[in-house]
């Protein structure tokens, strides 16, 4: 299978954060392609190991998250109408009219609705439909909907992903199921060369409410380099130049203080090395990513963060252009290739 079939595969998976048991599966099925042994820790977690050919390797983690954004049950009425909260960052903004899945005992095909503008009075009309004031509706009666659903069952999109031209892929989720392609891209790359270096590639759990995942994997790993692979925002008509970058060149690579400067420039090098398309992305903080928590796991993990560029995140129409998994994962297979030997990440 072609990776961007098997991205669409991710996108159109189910698994918001608590819930990636759903299809985690696949990514172990994946991963077991290019890995000697793959697990799944505690916290669920996928880990595959690339095995070095010598002895006391050095460590790098790929870590990308396999969770999505949802919903969950937060009440059932007398009528059979479902109340809801998010898990994770959902926009409001987003949520009339979509389609979802509630997970109940049975899984139940629902639409969010609320009071039509037609009987909104007018102050009701200026303003956005607020999250608590939206229901599912199932079709079926109250009691079946009781005996079928329980308070906390989780709710996805469903949203199928679909190819666009020139390359561009749209689709739920794909924050940050393109990063797991990354990893996967890098790997088949790697296939071809026996190695100095361990390689650990991280499907993590739970980014979306709070980087659990990256935190207990990375502290569970120690690695010697930790790479977190995300999406950033790409650019679009409504959005800052400052704040987006360019769909189909290159992905982004990030400076800042949770990015260790050495790192950053010798990736950079490599991709002027090898003619691979890049972009820079200067964070003064707190990138919100993976790489925050592995960086202060344990005693400090140099790291770095590559980003795709990805338009209208949070929604179920994610657009990204593929073009950018492919050179991620060939720069980050580069930069592996070339740690083999002695790395510099010192602070000096």
């Amino acid at each position: 299978m072609n990776t961007r079939d098997l991205l669409t595969i991710l996108s159109n998976s189910t698994g918001i954060s608590g819930h990636e048991y759903f299809f985690s599966s696949k990514i172990k099925e994946v991963f077991e392609n290019y890995c000697q042994s793959v697990y799944q820790d505690a916290a669920g977690n996928v880990i595959g190991v690339r095995k070095a050919r010598k002895e006391n390797p050095y460590k790098i983690m790929l870590a990308a998250h396999m969770d999505e954004i949802g919903l969950m049950v937060k009440n059932i009425d007398e009528k059979g109408f479902i109340y809801f909260t998010n898990i994770g960052g959902v926009d409001p903004r987003i949520l009339l009219a979509q389609e979802v899945i509630v997970h109940g005992k049975e899984d139940l095909f629902g639409v969010i609705g609320a009071k039509p503008p037609h009987l909104q009075s007018a102050e009701e009309v200026t303003k956005a439909v607020k999250m608590e004031d939206m229901v599912i509706d199932v079709g079926l009666p109250a009691e079946k909907v009781k005996e079928l659903v329980n308070i906390g069952d989780p709710i996805t999109f469903h949203s199928s992903s679909s190819f666009l031209l020139n390359r561009y892929i749209c689709g739920k989720s794909l924050d940050d199921r393109a990063g797991i392609i990354v990893i996967t891209e890098c790997l088949k790359e790697l296939k071809r060369s026996e190695l100095d270096v361990e390689v650990y590639a991280v499907a993590t759990v739970q980014e979306e409410v709070g980087l659990r995942g990256a935190i207990v994997s990375s502290y569970h790993i120690n690695p010697d380099i930790g790479i977190a692979i995300d999406v950033c925002h790409g650019e679009t008509p409504d959005a800052s130049k400052e704040e987006t970058y360019s769909t189909g060149k290159g992905p982004v690579i990030t400076i800042g203080p949770n990015i260790h400067p050495k790192l950053s420039k010798k990736i950079m090098d490599i991709a002027k090395e090898y003619n691979i398309p890049f972009q820079m992305d200067v964070e003064p903080g707190n990138t919100g990513t993976d790489a925050w928590a592995i960086q202060v796991t344990r005693s400090g993990i140099p790291t770095l963060l590559i980003s795709i560029p990805l338009r209208y995140m949070h929604t179920t129409v994610e657009t990204l252009n593929f073009n950018d998994i492919t050179n991620a994962g060939k720069l980050l297979a580069f930069f592996i290739k070339k740690l083999e030997g002695e790395l510099e990440v010192d602070n000096s």
